[in-house]
Order: C-alpha cells, then sequence, then structure tokens
C-alpha cells in the first residue's frame, strides 16, 4: 500500500464524510430505504460500526477479535444482519453517537499498530494500512448507498486510490465468491483519479487490460453501479469478463445494480 499515514489520513477524512451525509437527518430520514435490499440508512451505518468495532478491536486488542471472529462461523450473512442488532436497536442519535464512537477507535487503535506488524482479520492476517484501506472501501460502499437514497451527489476526491489499489489487491475475490478459478494471468491496471492523475498497477505489456476513471472503477468493485452504466474499457477476455465479476470484498456477491437503476451513470 501507499504510505501508511496517508492511508490513516484517508480513512478518517472519507469517514468525516460519510458522517456529514447523516448529521443532520431527521428520523423519517435515518428510516429512508436504500438501494441494498431490505437495508435502510440506519442500516447502513449500523453495518459500518460493526464493522469499525471489529477493525478496531482487531488492531487493539488482538485476542478478542479473534474470539469474535471463531464464533462467526460460515453463515456469513447471518453473522452481517447479527451484528447490526445493537446498533439498530438505538434510536438515530445514539445510533449517529455510536457509530462516531467506533470510527474513532478504529482509527485510535489502527494508527498506533507498529509499521509492519500485521493484524488478525477476518480470513488472514493484514497490515495496518491494508486494513485501513478495506474500511475507506467499506465507506464508500455503504456511503454511496446513503448517498443514493438521499439523492446527494459526493464529491470524488484522489483519496480513491487507495480503493483503486485494495481493489487491484483483491482482484480475485469476485471469483472466490462464486467459487470460480481466477484465470492465470495478470491484469494491468490504468486508472484515472479526479484530478487526471493515472495510477498503473501491473505489468505494462499485460494483454488483459482494465482503465478508466476512479469513481467508475469504486462503483464496479464495490457493486454498487453495473458496468453498462460505467466509463471503464477491458482489453482481453479475462479483463472484460472481470468487469461482470469484480468486487473488493469477501463474502457474497449479492445481487448488484441493475443498468440504467439510477438516473445518471455516476452519483
Amino acid at each position: 500500500m501507499a504510505d501508511a499515514q496517508d492511508v490513516m489520513s484517508a480513512l478518517v477524512a472519507d469517514g468525516e464524510a460519510v458522517d456529514a451525509l447523516v448529521a443532520d437527518l431527521s428520523d423519517e430520514d435515518w428510516a429512508r430505504p436504500t438501494p441494498a435490499p431490505g437495508w435502510t440508512v440506519a442500516h447502513q451505518i449500523a453495518h459500518l460500526s460493526s464493522i469499525f468495532r471489529m477493525a478496531g478491536m482487531s488492531a487493539g486488542d488482538p485476542d478478542a477479535f479473534r474470539a469474535l471472529a471463531a464464533g462467526i462461523g460460515q453463515d456469513f450473512n447471518g453473522a452481517v444482519q447479527e451484528a447490526l442488532k445493537p446498533y439498530l436497536a438505538n434510536p438515530p442519535k445514539v445510533l449517529l453517537d455510536r457509530w462516531r464512537a467506533e470510527r474513532a477507535t478504529a482509527e485510535r487503535a489502527l494508527a498506533a499498530v507498529p509499521a509492519g506488524q500485521p493484524v488478525p482479520w477476518l480470513v488472514r492476517p493484514l497490515p495496518a494500512p491494508v486494513l485501513a484501506a478495506a474500511g475507506m472501501m467499506e465507506l464508500f460502499g455503504h456511503g454511496q448507498d446513503i448517498a443514493d437514497a438521499l439523492g446527494v451527489r459526493r464529491e470524488a476526491t484522489d483519496r480513491l486510490r487507495h480503493l483503486v489499489q485494495f481493489a487491484v489487491i483483491t482482484w480475485d475475490f469476485g471469483y472466490q465468491a462464486r467459487q470460480l478459478t481466477p484465470p492465470d494471468t495478470e491484469f494491468r491496471f490504468e486508472i484515472t483519479g479526479p484530478s487526471g492523475a493515472v495510477w498503473e498497477f501491473g505489468p505494462a505489456d499485460a494483454e488483459q487490460r482494465i482503465s478508466g476513471p476512479a469513481l467508475d472503477f469504486c462503483l464496479l468493485v464495490t457493486r454498487r453501479r453495473h458496468r453498462d452504466d460505467l466509463a471503464l474499457v477491458a482489453i482481453g477476455a479475462d479483463a472484460d469478463a472481470w468487469l461482470d465479476l469484480a468486487q473488493a470484498y469477501r463474502g457474497p456477491a449479492g445481487p448488484g445494480r441493475t443498468p440504467g437503476q439510477f438516473a445518471a451513470p455516476r452519483p
């Protein structure tokens, strides 16, 4: 990953951006449905709260995290739903306070991990900056659901670079979610940030290539937009197939979004 301090600062900034979406909402708006079936705005913040609680525990109390992870079992979706309950039991103001507290605890704990020291996570230990980037992925995806529910257009920044790099690292998650074998080839990614900077990953001479705007790429890998509504270009059959499978998170892919589901192709 890029500079560890840069990732941590970006995580804080992205958390504040999502916080700003919900800070002044009415109780009615907290109950608005989001594009995620069955999830309201409150569900989205409850999920982020549970994720940041785990991240803070992983970095700050690894033994407690291992005990928690051991109890999750094979029912991933069931575990996700169960983790929401303690947060959804609260009224919106209390939920907001809990979300802020979980976020602050995780930010401090991740920043305090010594350089090069991995922390436990659900599948395998991760360097703290990589776990921070995973947190940014969660903030981006669930923040997008909230923004879509509220009809808000979010400002894209070059902080997306960390999510792009995380998605490149986890490029095979979409295959794993579908019990498919990833192709035995390397991809070239050439992704253009909001500032116009081009972020390049993978061999320059790779035959399988993916290019396009960073915002579109992040919407794709969080499955918040259908590929048909995004300005991403694939060269090569494997790269083209990847655009249908891409996801930067573990667990079931979910239904994703349908072509033309939103009024405009971008948020």
